[in-house]
């Protein structure tokens, strides 16, 4: 039985580290979370969250991660955001989580009730894809409205211009 469940720690610690390592593929300096752990601690801080959710053999979401990863604006950014990085088979299923389509990749911003936040999304791009974005100047667009909108109930930002 020992050598059973050795097994199946091994196999579960591979996969938590393999998705540990997924994330930083989209920036090693920025502080990413699962969904359900960033809802919970987004609710408790009251900071608002980015949710980046996008899939593991989606061409356009291999071509926004580099640019997303390097942005150092974005990075800086996400000291103000819990980060939320969503892969495969963990995108959450709810209609609010796919407010204009199921499309990939997609950028949603949570408020600080952990709520979607569908008037936030890149205007930009294609209407019919608001939260598609394909450029991290866009995505900092979008940051610096959420944290516009948020500032009043989150204290860190409180006097801060933006």
């Amino acid at each position: 039985m020992a050598p059973f469940i050795m097994l199946a720690a091994s196999a579960l610690l591979g996969s938590v580290s393999a998705a540990t390592e997924q994330m930083k593929n989209w920036g090693k300096n920025i502080h990413w979370v699962s969904f359900k752990e960033g809802q919970r601690i987004a609710r408790e801080q009251k900071k608002p969250a980015m949710v980046v959710i996008h899939k593991s053999w989606c061409r356009a979401c291999k071509a926004l991660r580099p640019r997303f990863a390097n942005s150092s604006e974005i990075e800086a950014m996400s000291n103000e955001f819990i980060m939320i990085n969503v892969e495969d088979d963990d995108e959450p299923r709810g209609a609010e989580y796919k407010p204009d389509g199921a499309y990939i990749p997609r950028i949603l911003f949570l408020g600080t009730d952990g709520q979607v936040l569908d008037n936030v999304y890149n205007g930009k791009g294609n209407p019919r894809y608001k939260h598609y974005y394909s450029e991290p100047f866009n995505i900092v667009e979008s940051m610096k409205q959420v944290l516009r909108m948020t500032a009043g109930r989150n204290p860190s930002l409180k006097g801060r211009e933006l």
